[in-house]
């Protein structure tokens, strides 16, 4: 069956009007499949993300990325002018996508009701750092203090050392997949699920995305009063799993959480006898006597190269991956059999190597059109012209008026 290189969300048209990286990412995965996603910034400056290091020749990286697939215009919604302008791509289009301040855009006349007016199908996905509701919903919010507040952090680090900052965006790109996820479930429910062709308000916030990856902390706590502290590599809902260093340098991760990969890795190391050890019977008795386990498993590892101790565990069944830096992930097999990186022409670079799209569609697989467009407005004349019609002089005036 031959393959839709569109992707599964051809048609569909989605308002980025996001800065940073939470929502914005949501967009991209959006335009990754197939949307029309038009991402909006402000005139003569563009959005926050031009201006993050590291940069190439003068192009902000990280932009390469995040603006993906996107068509780029100008537009300040905050004059008049530039909300009649926003309103019409509101009634062009099925998602709009925000991570303003709560209540920032009620302020600019651009609340949900106004949204809704001037498309009643219209479905707006809103990211803020603690929600739409509550009483932090005003708080100035960021994916480092948000991941503080939803009580990752915490547990992040070793237990005789502060807790550990994630050293990447990750609520910000957690967050932006939840708000990909918002905008799929409502466009389903607005065109298949009885929803009437009638669109709603997704609040996704950024200390939630996180807070419910750690799921199992909230009936652990509720039943039995149990605060989850800093383990360093070890997990207190599993053993063994943990972090060792070869004898060649090499790091690597081992979990053999259920019993059958226990028993297995118990194989492995040349330790059957183990497997009857009172101390390892169970997982929870291997989680209580982790640190007597450990004094078994690091002479293991350090008197083996990582290939060695790779393929040993292989062999028996048992996960466990070497620790790749981004050098490293550029030469594995693995990464390059599944195109996890993909080269993208760009008319400053030449090329540049880009994420690949994942999930992978056997139909509907999707695309990487372009880069991050460099020129501020390089879709203005496309968007303004094709889709809302607007003349060259109109476009002109609107320019030299800072709206767009």
């Amino acid at each position: 069956m031959k393959a839709v290189t569109g992707g599964p969300l051809h048609g569909v048209r989605v308002l980025d009007i996001t800065t940073m990286f939470s929502g914005a990412f949501g967009a991209t995965m959006m335009g990754d499949f197939g949307a029309d996603v038009i991402k909006v910034e402000l005139p003569g400056r563009g959005d926050t993300v031009r201006g993050m290091s590291p940069s190439a020749n003068g192009v902000p990286l990280p932009w390469t990325t995040l603006a993906r697939n996107k068509r780029t215009i100008t537009l300040d919604i905050r004059k008049p002018a530039g909300r009649e302008l926003l309103l019409k791509l509101v009634g062009a289009s099925d998602v709009l996508i925000e991570n303003f301040r709560p209540g920032t855009l009620d302020r600019w006349d651009l609340s949900y009701e106004t949204l809704k007016a001037a498309n009643p199908g219209i479905i707006v996905v809103r990211v803020s750092g603690y929600g739409q509701t509550g009483p932090y919903a005003s708080k100035a919010g960021f994916g480092t203090p948000a991941t503080a507040f939803s009580g990752y952090t915490y547990v992040s680090g070793f237990p005789d050392r502060p807790p550990i900052n994630q050293p990447t965006p990750l609520a910000d790109y957690v967050t932006g997949l939840f708000a990909c996820i918002a905008a799929l479930m409502a466009l389903y429910h607005r065109d298949a699920g009885g929803g009437n062709g009638e669109g709603q308000e997704a609040d996704v916030a950024l200390y939630e995305s996180l807070f419910r990856l750690i799921e199992a902390f909230v009936p652990a706590y509720d039943q039995l009063g149990r605060v989850p502290e800093r383990r360093g590599h070890a997990m207190e809902t599993a053993s063994p799993v943990g972090t060792y260093q070869c004898s060649d340098g090499g790091w690597v991760v081992m979990t053999a959480s259920t019993q059958p990969t226990w028993e297995r890795a118990a194989q492995a190391i040349g330790h059957p006898e183990l497997i009857e050890d009172e101390r390892f019977l169970t997982n929870e008795l291997r989680v209580k006597h982790a640190d007597d386990l450990n004094a078994l498993l690091v002479p293991w590892f350090a008197a083996r190269t990582r290939d060695e101790a790779q393929r040993i565990m292989d062999e028996h069944g048992v996960p466990l991956a070497p620790i790749l830096s981004i050098a490293d992930i550029f030469e594995n097999e693995q990464y390059k059999a599944r195109e996890n990186i993909i080269r993208v022409d760009h008319p400053t670079l030449g090329s540049v190597a880009l994420p690949g799209l994942i999930p992978k569609f056997s139909r509907t697989p999707g695309a990487v059109k372009h880069p991050g467009p460099e020129q501020l407005g390089a879709f203005n004349r496309e968007v303004y012209g094709e889709l809302l019609g607007l003349s060259e002089e109109e476009q002109c005036r609107l320019a030299e008026e800072g709206v767009i």
